[in-house]
């Protein structure tokens, strides 16, 4: 399998950038990881374990939860809904995150985050700009609004918003079926 993969699926960006300003007014949540970045990188939770009830928690994409809800933070959020919709497989944690102008997000591997493994991490960019450096394996990767990308994420990767604007994007951890390896080829 390769380590990036744009899938079939495309998204309005109009409307993905729509419902992102209905949430803008929320309150962003700093990555818990902080030894990874620095700057701000920060994450809205739409979907995250059942049981969580603290936006902290909702963040949390927890490989032993089992069950998953939408957060209140969706209701909001009509085309988003139907983003997520759109996936005929297990869709787990979804989330905003978003990189300020500046900052950047040290390389470094997320576990098990790929298909091999049974899980998938997809990204959905809504706002970009061109000084972006999203690097794979040391390789440039440039994602545009609206696609959607399956990229293993337990390879080493780095971000760097060398730009003036923020990048936004939606991120979902889904398990891995035969409808996703479908939208892969």
């Amino acid at each position: 399998m390769l380590d990036r993969v744009k899938l079939k699926l495309h998204f309005d960006p109009q409307r993905l950038q729509n419902d992102l300003h209905q949430l803008q007014q929320e309150a962003w949540i700093a990555h818990f990881v902080t030894q990874n970045y620095t700057g701000e990188w920060s994450v809205i939770p739409l979907r995250g374990p059942a049981s969580a009830t603290h936006p902290v928690m909702m963040i949390y994409s927890d490989p032993a939860c089992t069950h998953f809800s939408n957060t209140p933070f969706i209701a909001a959020c009509d085309y988003f809904q139907s983003v997520l919709d759109a996936f005929r497989c297990p869709l787990m944690a979804a989330r905003l995150m978003k990189l300020t102008a500046g900052s950047y997000i040290k390389e470094h591997t997320d576990h098990d985050l790929t298909v091999e493994n049974g899980l998938a991490r997809l990204h959905i960019p809504i706002v970009t700009n061109e000084k972006v450096d999203f690097r794979l394996n040391k390789q440039r990767v440039v994602l545009n609004p609206g696609e959607c990308w399956y990229l293993r994420l337990s390879d080493p990767h780095s971000v760097l918003n060398a730009g003036h604007s923020d990048r936004v994007h939606l991120v979902l951890d889904v398990q891995v079926n035969d409808w996703l390896l479908e939208q892969m080829n």
